[in-house]
């Protein structure tokens, strides 16, 4: 008996499960089919469900057509059943989330009662009001107006400009010739041929496949050219972009159509054909510059014979980004850039004002092939860091006059470290500690290291405004490494900026500008950076072996370790005084006289040249720094010899033509 009891209980529950059933004639039956259908739409799914005239697979069918250009599945909840004999109506509630935005409504839905069971009255405006009969629903996206980036005085950096998209239309071609036509315009346009043609092949009948967009017409890339391919077309638009197509690239990044990868990294806040930042501050501040899209749920109809209309189910309004305002002067950054544009290894000029710490160019040339050198670059600084020095040797009593050894070489724990090739004999011997800078004497300064602490170079480095957090900086920079700790040949390196000494070529402008300014001087780029997403940080890269830096936020090495707080014991005006003393002793006494034929304000400067490598002679960066009046500048160039004959000329350059 008990298992016929068990036996009969489990197909009642299984017929339930099939059909909308009456449990009696009365309100729970009714209330109970409701919310099984409310379920089954819920899941996208009324195959199992008893449908009045309309067969439940057809209408499942329909379901699906009509809902399936919506990408989502929505939460539907049944109201209040209204009975009235055989018949019971009720509200179906429906919520879905359409990209950022939520879309609800109600519709009627209406249940008759056959025998036991109650079966739905299908009809289109039960699954949306006003839906009609052949339409189905889809999502148009409304795209936000991507933010601004300024420059200096509000100067739009990147704004809307026209372009040219180019590629191949479909709509303009049979589909056999789809293919030809994709080789032809990849060969004319520089892209992977067999890459190319695959997406033409992949996208749809009606598509339009973008393979460049061009900010004008080239001698290259004609018009012509373009429209002599079958299927060739090229659509006026327009493109948030900077006035050139390398300007500060490195820097502010660029924006473009979202890769595979970024939309699956977003976590659904990027759908195919958004637009998104790659690289730079672009990335950096993208879901703030992006804003938000707004979207509509149109209706369309696929019954032959009927006219597409325009009917809108729902629309939300979008949100523009923000504009992101910078630091940059649009000139200077231009004219730091025209002067990397021959250099060919990796380069970079920075430009600072000292009485703000306003980055106004963070250039990265040419040879960078895309590298932010200017701002995450890591390289030994060489004897520009002979100012940090020279600061540690004044808080230990010396003066630019006071007498310090400089002979032609010294050697420490069996290292012998000599002078650069050509060191004038007249500066040799017991000189002046101005004329040990101006000509900058490595033994003069390696001899120091046992009155100078690694720990005093760390302090000194920091009171300079190196190697410490740059809170109103708003964007990802290498700030410079200063070891605490160093004992023998590591500590006599460091001494003239080498061992494991870094510093980016923003560091090195800082510190020139942190002696101009008579006080630490913390750098500012972005100045609404309070704007940061949540997590943003500074980046952090590990040199390879030649020198270069790549990123590596995974390194334990002493460049990756965190900036330090500000320095406690920052530099003084009257020491400022003093080093800014000896740096102008560089330009008239010293190897950059060169700079001596600078208009405006004297200048006073600092080169440097670092050693790096294995090889024998060693290969070598050039630096150079100096202040112009309100203005602090640093030159690199990776591989590039010696300080003053490479850099200097560029820097020369620079500082005449910025007036």
């Amino acid at each position: 008996m008990g298992k016929a009891r068990t036996l009969i209980i489990g197909l009642a529950t299984i017929v339930m499960a099939g059909s909308l059933t009456a449990c009696d004639d009365g309100r729970s039956g009714a209330e109970g089919a409701a919310k099984q259908l409310a379920s089954s739409l819920s899941a996208l799914d009324v195959g199992q469900l008893t449908v009045a005239g309309k067969d439940a697979g057809a209408a499942n069918e329909e379901l699906k057509a009509v809902f399936e250009g919506l990408d989502a599945k929505p939460a539907v909840e049944s109201g209040q059943v209204k009975l009235d004999g055989d018949t019971a109506t009720f509200p179906l509630n429906y919520s879905w989330n359409i990209g950022s935005a939520k879309w609800e409504y109600s519709s009627e839905a209406t249940l008759k009662k056959s025998g036991d069971k109650w079966a739905v009255q299908w009809s289109p405006t039960l699954l949306a009001p006003e839906l009609s009969d052949g339409e189905t629903l889809s999502v148009k996206t409304v795209p936000a107006q991507r933010g601004q980036i300024l420059g200096a005085g509000d100067a739009p950096i990147v704004e809307d400009r026209p372009v040219f998209r180019v590629g191949i239309d479909k709509t303009k071609i049979p589909a056999e010739q789809a293919d030809a036509s994709a080789r032809a315009m990849a060969a004319l346009l520089g892209l992977d041929v067999e890459e190319y043609a695959k997406q033409v092949a992949a996208s749809g009948p009606q598509a339009f496949v973008e393979g460049l967009v061009l900010r004008a017409y080239t001698p290259e890339i004609t018009e012509a050219k373009i429209q002599a391919i079958p299927g060739g077309s090229s659509i006026l638009d327009s493109m948030a972009l900077a006035p050139t197509r390398t300007f500060a690239r490195a820097l502010l990044g660029s924006v473009g159509q979202a890769s595979a990868e970024q939309i699956e990294k977003s976590n659904g806040a990027l759908r195919a054909g958004d637009t998104t930042g790659t690289g730079g501050l672009q990335q950096k501040y993208d879901t703030l510059l992006r804003g938000k899209d707004g979207v509509e749920v149109i209706a369309s109809a696929k019954t032959e014979g009927q006219t597409p209309g325009t009917k809108v189910f729902f629309s939300s309004l979008p949100a523009p980004g923000i504009t992101l305002k910078t630091t940059l002067d649009l000139k200077l950054q231009q004219l730091a850039e025209e002067t990397l544009a021959g250099v060919g290894p990796a380069s970079a000029i920075v430009a600072l004002r000292p009485s703000t710490g306003a980055v106004l160019a963070a250039a990265s040339g040419p040879g960078s092939n895309g590298y932010n050198t200017a701002m995450l670059g890591q390289y030994a600084p060489g004897s520009t860091f002979k100012m940090v020095d020279s600061l540690a040797m004044f808080r230990n009593g010396a003066t630019p006059d006071s007498k310090v050894e400089c002979p032609p070489t010294v050697t420490v724990d069996g290292r012998t470290f000599k002078n650069a090739e050509g060191y004038p004999e007249s500066s040799l011997g017991s000189v002046a500690l101005r004329d040990a800078f101006a000509h900058s004497c490595n033994t003069a300064f390696i001899n120091a290291r046992d009155t100078v602490s690694q720990d005093q170079l760390e302090s000194a480095a920091q009171a300079l405004g190196v190697a410490v957090e740059a809170p109103k900086l708003g964007a990802d920079a290498f700030l410079g490494s200063v070891p605490g700790s160093a004992e023998g040949t590591e500590h006599a390196a460091s001494m003239i900026g080498q061992g494991k000494v870094l510093f980016s070529p923003l560091s090195a402008a800082v510190m020139a500008a942190s002696v101009a300014n008579g006080a630490p001087v913390s750098p500012q780029l972005v100045l609404n950076a309070d704007a940061v997403p949540a997590g943003a940080a500074t980046s952090s890269a590990t040199p390879t072996e030649s020198g270069s830096a790549t990123p590596s936020p995974d390194s334990a090495s002493a460049s990756a370790l965190p900036a330090s707080p500000a320095s406690t014991k920052p530099i003084t005006k009257e020491e400022a005084a003093s080093l800014a003393d000896m740096m102008r002793a560089v330009v008239t006494s010293g190897h950059a006289g060169f700079l001596a034929s600078v208009p405006g304000a004297p200048v006073g400067a600092k080169t440097g040249t670092a050693e790096f490598g294995n090889e024998n002679p060693p290969k070598t960066h050039a630096w150079i720094v100096a202040t112009h009046g309100d203005l602090a500048v640093a030159v690199f160039v990776e591989d590039g010899g010696l300080g003053a004959t490479t850099s200097g000329p560029l820097l020369k350059s620079f500082l005449t033509a910025a007036g």
